[in-house]
C-alpha cells in the first residue's frame, strides 16, 4: 500500500482528552502518527496538508442509535425509498463516521428477514460514515410504554427467539433494549452477555426491585433515559431513578432539543458522570429529507418542521442529527466542549469496544470531522484516513 501521510491544521483540536489551541494532527493512511500544537510540526514536501484556520476539529461521531436517514430505514431495508449508502453519505456530511442501525419490533418473520438483509449492507464497502454494529429495539419491551412502536408485535421476553434476532444479525448485534420486568429478563441478560451483546434497559415501566435486579444481573445500560418509561416519582424511583444514581448504568440521551427538557438535560449532566452519558440522535429516515410522510418499520410517521411524530401524535424519533445535538449539552447540560464532545465520540467508541477511535491520539484510527467556528457547519469529514465528506472550497491544501 502506498503511503499516504496528511496533516489537518485548525484554530482548535478536541480531542476530547484535551484542547489544543492552534492545532495539527498528523496522519499516515488510516491511523495517526501525532497530535499537537502546530508549532511542532514541519511541513515536509509529500504530506498534503489541509488548512482550517477559522475551524476546530473533534473525533468523528459515533452515533449508536438511529433508525434511518437520507431516506432510508434500517427496519425495512428493502422498501425503502433511498439505499443504504444514501444514509451512509448524509451522516458522513454531518460529521458522523461509526453509526449501529437501529431496528423496532415487527412481525417475527420480517424482523429475521430484516436483519440479514441489514447485514448485507453493512457487509458492502460504503462511502459514507461506516455502520459498525446493530441495534435492536424490541420486541420484548412493555406494551405500555410502547411509543411508537405498535403494540401488537412486542411480546413477552422468548430467548429463543432472541437467540434467533443474534443469529440474523450475524454477530454484529451490539445493543438490545428490554423491559426488565419482563418475565426471564435475567435469561436474556444472560444470554445477551454471553454473545457480547449490551443488555439495555428501556421502553418499560419498572419499580426499583426490577431495575435494580437487571442491573446485577448485567444490564448496564439504559436506551433513552427520560423516553418511554415511566416518570420519576418521589416515592417510587423506577427505572429513571436507578439509572441516574447506580453508577453502573450508562444512560443514552436524546439530544435533538425536543424528547427532553432543557432542564432535564442539565439534570442528567449533574447526576452522571461524564464517562457514563452517550448522546443519540434516534434519527429516523426522515433525517435530512423535508417534511413529509415516512416509516420507522410497520409505523408511519410525519415529520413537520423537526417534529418527528405518529398520525396520533406521539413522538416517534427524531428527524435531527448529532451534529446540532451535541451543542445541547454545553448549553443545557454545562458540559464543557470536551465532556459534550465526548458523549458523542469517546464514550460510545469505549462502552462498546471500539477501542481504536473516540479520541485524536497516536496510533488511533484517523476518523475525524471538522466543523466551522461560527455557523458549526461540517466542512470535512475523514473515516479511517479517507475523506469521506468535504465541503466546497472550504479548506486549502498544499504539499501536494
Amino acid at each position: 500500500m502506498a503511503r499516504v501521510r496528511r496533516m489537518f491544521c485548525a484554530q482548535k483540536l478536541i480531542t476530547p482528552e484535551e484542547s489544543i489551541s492552534n492545532g495539527a494532527l498528523l496522519s499516515e493512511n488510516s491511523n495517526i502518527l501525532a497530535v499537537g500544537g502546530i508549532s511542532g510540526f514541519r511541513r515536509e514536501s509529500g504530506i498534503e496538508v489541509f488548512d482550517f484556520p477559522n475551524a476546530y476539529i473533534t473525533p468523528g461521531f459515533i452515533d449508536t442509535h438511529i433508525h434511518g436517514a437520507g431516506g432510508f430505514d434500517c427496519s425495512a431495508v428493502a422498501d425503502s425509498i433511498n439505499p443504504f449508502s444514501s444514509m451512509c453519505e448524509i451522516l458522513c456530511s454531518r460529521g458522523v463516521t461509526g453509526f449501529f442501525p437501529t431496528v423496532v419490533a415487527d412481525k417475527k418473520e420480517n424482523m429475521l428477514a430484516n436483519l440479514e438483509h441489514l447485514v448485507n449492507e453493512m457487509r458492502r464497502p460504503s462511502k459514507g460514515a461506516e455502520a459498525i454494529g446493530i441495534n435492536i429495539e424490541g420486541p420484548f419491551l412493555n406494551p405500555g410504554k410502547c411509543g411508537a412502536q405498535p403494540a401488537e408485535f412486542l411480546s413477552d421476553i422468548d430467548t429463543g427467539f432472541a437467540r434467533e434476532l443474534l443469529s440474523a444479525g450475524g454477530g454484529l448485534v451490539k445493543l438490545m433494549t428490554f423491559a426488565p420486568e419482563l418475565e426471564n429478563a435475567d435469561k436474556l441478560i444472560e444470554l445477551l452477555c454471553e454473545n457480547g451483546v449490551m443488555p439495555s434497559m428501556g421502553h418499560s415501566c419498572a419499580d426499583e426491585v426490577s431495575a435494580l435486579r437487571a442491573v446485577d444481573a448485567g444490564a448496564r445500560y439504559c436506551t433513552h433515559l427520560f423516553n418511554g418509561m415511566s416518570p420519576l416519582h418521589q416515592r417510587d424511583i423506577g427505572l429513571i431513578g436507578i439509572a441516574l444514581t447506580d453508577r453502573r448504568v450508562t444512560v443514552e440521551m436524546i439530544i435533538d432539543g425536543i424528547h427532553i427538557h432543557p432542564r432535564i438535560v442539565d439534570l442528567v449532566c449533574r447526576c452522571k458522570r461524564v464517562n457514563r452519558l452517550i448522546g443519540i440522535s434516534d434519527g429516523t429516515m426522515a433525517s435530512g429529507m423535508p417534511n413529509g410522510v415516512y416509516s420507522i418499520g410497520p409505523a408511519r410517521i410525519v415529520v413537520r418542521d423537526g417534529f418527528s411524530q405518529t398520525e396520533e401524535g406521539v413522538l416517534a424519533g427524531s428527524s435531527a442529527m448529532l451534529d446540532t445535538g451535541w451543542h445541547s449539552l454545553m448549553s443545557c447540560g454545562h458540559l464543557s466542549e470536551n465532556d459534550a464532545a465526548q458523549s458523542v465520540t469517546a464514550n460510545p467508541a469505549r462502552v462498546f469496544g471500539f477501542d481504536d477511535r473516540g479520541v485524536l491520539l497516536p496510533t488511533r484510527r484517523t476518523d475525524l470531522a471538522v466543523f466551522e467556528n461560527d455557523t458549526n457547519r461540517v466542512l470535512m469529514t475523514v473515516r479511517g484516513g479517507e475523506i469521506v465528506y468535504q465541503a466546497e472550497e472550504m479548506a486549502t491544501k498544499d504539499g501536494k
